[in-house]
């Protein structure tokens, strides 16, 4: 169900307008920074694609390259970190406005100064819509409403962070074992 209408009487296209998504690895395509965000779609203000990227902090280094808005970018962009890449991924996706936001390991291949600029975002969009977060790396997921842990293509337990540190099973040895490496 989608605000409490099923999924099946629901046009294709009005679905995907719905749906956000965030993968761990992020698409850019040859052109602007300002093309990527909008994906060439006019109906959106400089000022609305400079909210969205100051909503997920990539607004300081988009602000710091040559052309702003209007830098080019390679094929997939090439030219950008792995970490700014994900930025502008996470930027497009608030920018469209989506009601279910998919992330999909979108912490995994980032380093720890982005990995935080990205959870400070999640922490923005709390209240926009519903986010759907897979994850190894725990320190994304901590916050969320709920967490369900999978074992073994099958449901292990699930509760919020604090539920499931308190039970001591699964996620707290996993946790604890992320913990130590940090």
């Amino acid at each position: 169900l989608i605000d409490g209408k099923d999924v099946k009487n629901i046009k294709i296209k009005s679905l995907r307008r719905a749906v956000g998504q965030m993968l761990q690895d992020v698409f850019l395509f040859s052109g602007t920074v300002k093309s990527n965000l909008t994906l060439n779609n006019e109906k959106f203000t400089d000022a609305e694609i400079s909210d969205a990227c100051r909503y997920v902090n990539a607004d300081v280094f988009v602000s710091a390259l040559p052309n702003g808005l209007e830098q080019e970018l390679s094929e997939r962009g090439e030219n950008l970190s792995q970490g700014q890449r994900q930025l502008l991924s996470f930027a497009r996706t608030v920018l469209h406005k989506p009601q279910i936001l998919i992330l999909d390991e979108a912490t995994a291949n980032i380093d720890t100064e982005t990995e935080v600029l990205i959870k400070q975002g999640l922490e923005n969009m709390r209240g926009i819509g519903t986010m759907l977060i897979c994850a190894h790396r725990l320190s994304t997921i901590k916050n969320a409403d709920n967490i369900i842990v999978m074992q073994h293509g099958e449901i292990a337990e699930s509760g919020t962070h604090s539920q499931l540190i308190n039970r001591g099973g699964y996620y707290s040895k996993l946790y604890e074992l992320q913990a130590e490496r940090h």
